[in-house]
């Protein structure tokens, strides 16, 4: 029984809920991008190239008709999929750059959110007018 409220405890946690929602999040978001990876900017590198769908190239490695889909090709024998790769490819550079440039926003936010801290604790503390006074007073009495 102590494991099941260990477990409870450890779910309940804000780093593994706020995990659990990054994890959808993300999932939802890399979707996105496949899809505007496979149904915008790919159509166009092959419009570019010559074809319509870069996802199918690939080149043959046993002999098999090079005018075949990418899946029936696959079903024929070893093939060198080069069009599916760079897709792949530029899907996961997008997704890189999207996340690397939301890191960059969260630690400028985090930045400017402890700038006015830092900079109180940088900033030399000036003792208020009687206090300066009342310590002249001191020393030249002690003299």
């Amino acid at each position: 029984m102590s494991m099941l409220k260990e477990f409870r405890a450890f779910a309940v946690k804000g780093n593994v809920v706020d995990l659990a929602v990054g994890v959808i999040i993300g999932g939802a978001f890399g979707k996105i991008v496949e899809s505007m990876v496979q149904d915008i900017i790919m159509p166009i590198v092959g419009k570019i190239f010559g074809g319509l769908d870069f996802a199918n190239y690939y080149i043959p490695l046993n002999g098999q008709a090079s005018g075949m889909a990418l899946a029936e090709a696959k079903k024929a024998g070893a093939v060198f999929a080069y069009g599916n790769f760079l897709t792949i490819l530029i899907n996961f550079l997008i997704l890189a750059f999207i996340i690397f440039q939301m890191v960059r926003m969260i630690n400028k936010a985090r930045d400017i959110a402890s700038k006015p801290e830092a900079e109180a604790a940088a900033k030399p503390v000036t003792p208020p007018e009687d206090i300066v006074l009342l310590r002249e007073i001191r020393d030249a009495l002690k003299k």
